[in-house]
């Protein structure tokens, strides 16, 4: 089986994003990691496939996210229905998500491996200067400007609602039939 530190090299990098696109708070994410390793180190005797590695510690991620919320609403004696924002980021990104490969594919080839590796699969910004002899702060550059196209394509096809710290809420498609996803 695998080893958790080798697991928690290879992701903790992509999991702390993911929390981050969650919490607001740093000092909680860095409390919900601490939380997604100790589950990790007692689960992993029970995944049967490695394969599935990178779906699994995701799923503890969201599943530590919710019940980080859920904890949080209880001690404030709220009912997720009394929250009228409950679920409709998740549901609004959860639109978009077909969308993602469809426009980086439609990227230059370089930008669109770029994205795919370190924003897709999780690879650390270091390693993947390091395997293809860029300066770290070169592929930082990279990465942004690859960003900032993605984005193009996607305001090229929708209007977003944000809320006030940059969370999408909404979007709504310009053209009945925006061509790239």
């Amino acid at each position: 089986m695998t080893d958790v530190d080798i697991i928690w090299n290879d992701y903790r990098g992509a999991l702390r994003a993911f929390l981050r696109s969650r919490v607001s708070d740093p000092d909680d994410v860095d409390d919900l990691l601490q939380d997604i390793l100790v589950k990790t180190h007692r689960e992993l005797p029970n995944l049967r496939d490695d394969e599935r590695l990178k779906s699994w510690l995701f799923s503890i991620a969201r599943n530590t996210t919710t019940d980080f919320y859920r904890k949080r609403a209880k001690a404030r004696d709220l009912h997720p229905d009394d929250l009228w924002h409950h679920g409709q980021e998740e549901a609004a990104a959860s639109g978009l998500e077909r969308c993602v490969l469809p426009f980086i594919a439609s990227l230059q080839d370089e930008d669109a491996e770029l994205l795919r590796a370190i924003d897709i699969e999780g690879m650390p910004q270091k390693d993947y200067a390091r395997q293809h002899g860029i300066s770290y702060s070169t592929l930082k550059s990279r990465v942004q400007s690859a960003r900032r196209k993605l984005r193009k394509r996607f305001q090229r096809c929708c209007d977003f609602e944000l809320d006030q710290n940059g969370a999408l809420m909404d979007f709504h498609p310009k053209a009945k039939n925006c061509t790239n996803c």
